[in-house]
């Protein structure tokens, strides 16, 4: 076990004022309500109570002091927020007062958002199943029409049962929650006939959720309280959604920034236009200049997603893709034969199938006819010579 002075911090021979002092301090760090969830944090806390418990008191200081352990008449068994209270006078601002119950489960889920609900930061609903609070019992689980609860005859309300254990340095004492009650200290003997007595029951509802401005994929978003109802005045658990951006017919997202392909012609590239492209907030005019070239882009500024819990919006990025066309007609044809040839541009066409067979075949009786004249020529020089 770890030594009580080194706990909370102080020197061997701190007074009191330096013990409390060191105390508080550490408290408020590592109270469950500033901490919630973090089970290392939960054991400090307990840890920093136990060791205070010892060395405020003088008596149990003088036997820890002398055999580094205390008995069992100077070990503190009670609730470690009772010390809490005593020094700080009740609950510390922002502290919610220790409740009894059994605390609700937390939830995850995944959250389809489209890039308008995003950008305005819209209320959505999602629906998921999850535990709600009975209607009839209102979370008490025993039946409001029967005898209700009693006593737990093992903690006698307590929540808690103590263990003892002999050790080299005298008697342990430990608590843990009740086996037979869960720590809740009464047992219910008439069940609440609508839930059979678990104080909730499982129900498919909508939670409300309210987005952040500019949000993207990929965040998980915490809603309090939005997760299984708790048992017996118990804190419901928390919803934790995981964001996903829906596909948009126009967009893609880019961080802050949007991307749109505007698809332009080879006239109007090369001889400059304007055009109407969308936004977020409604249709703008942009001009495409002379001699653009394909890939370039034209930069909307503030026509983005707002930027997340920050001032400003991004920029709409309009990406200028050149379109080529596959069909020509005859005349188009013509006159881009002739842009070519007036910008001195090599058009180098390939031979069609038949093209090459007509080439060929051509060329097979271009040759057979010269060689016909051939033959003829070296006959009439024969005869000559005879």
């Amino acid at each position: 076990m770890a030594d009580y002075y080194e706990m909370l911090g102080i020197d061997r021979e701190a007074d009191g004022a330096q013990v409390k002092a060191a105390y508080r301090k550490l408290a408020l760090k590592y109270h469950p309500d500033r901490n919630p969830g973090d089970r290392e944090a939960e054991e400090t806390f307990k840890n920093i109570n136990e060791a205070y418990a010892v060395l405020s008191d003088p008596e149990k200081r003088n036997r820890y002091d002398r055999f580094g352990s205390v008995d069992e008449s100077a070990t503190f068994s009670g609730d470690i927020f009772d010390i809490f209270a005593s020094v700080f006078g009740g609950n510390m601002a922002g502290a919610r007062p220790r409740q009894r119950g059994q605390a609700g489960e937390d939830l995850e889920a995944q959250l389809t958002v489209t890039l308008e609900q995003a950008r305005e930061g819209e209320t959505v609903e999602v629906e998921l199943n999850r535990y709600t609070t009975c209607d009839r019992c209102h979370g008490d689980r025993a039946d409001p029409d029967g005898e209700g609860k009693q006593t737990c005859p093992t903690c006698h309300g307590a929540g808690q049962v103590r263990a003892q254990a002999q050790s080299f340095f005298g008697t342990v004492v430990t608590t843990r929650g009740c086996p037979q009650c869960q720590g809740l200290g009464e047992i219910v003997t008439e069940p609440c006939t609508r839930c059979a007595g678990l104080g909730r029951m499982e129900t498919r509802e909508p939670v409300e959720v309210k987005l952040p401005r500019g949000i993207d994929g990929g965040y998980r978003l915490r809603v309090t309280g939005g997760g299984n109802a708790g048992v017996e005045g118990g804190p419901p658990g928390d919803l934790y959604l995981f964001i996903e951006m829906a596909p948009h017919e126009h967009f893609a997202r880019d961080g802050d920034d949007l991307r749109f392909d505007l698809h332009v012609g080879l006239a109007q590239a090369a001889l400059g236009s304007s055009f109407e492209v969308p936004t977020m907030d409604g249709p703008e005019v942009v001009d495409v200049p002379a001699g653009a070239q394909s890939g370039a882009e034209v930069r909307l500024r503030g026509r983005g997603m707002p930027r997340l819990r920050q001032i400003g919006n991004g920029d709409q990025v309009v990406r200028i893709v050149i379109d080529t066309p596959e069909r020509l007609s005859a005349k188009a044809r013509e006159l881009l034969l002739a842009y070519a040839e007036e910008t001195g541009e090599e058009i180098h066409e390939r031979e069609t199938l038949l093209e090459r067979v007509k080439h060929l075949f051509g060329g097979r009786r271009k040759d057979r006819a010269a060689s016909d004249d051939a033959d003829e020529a070296r006959s009439a020089a024969r005869v000559g010579k005879e």
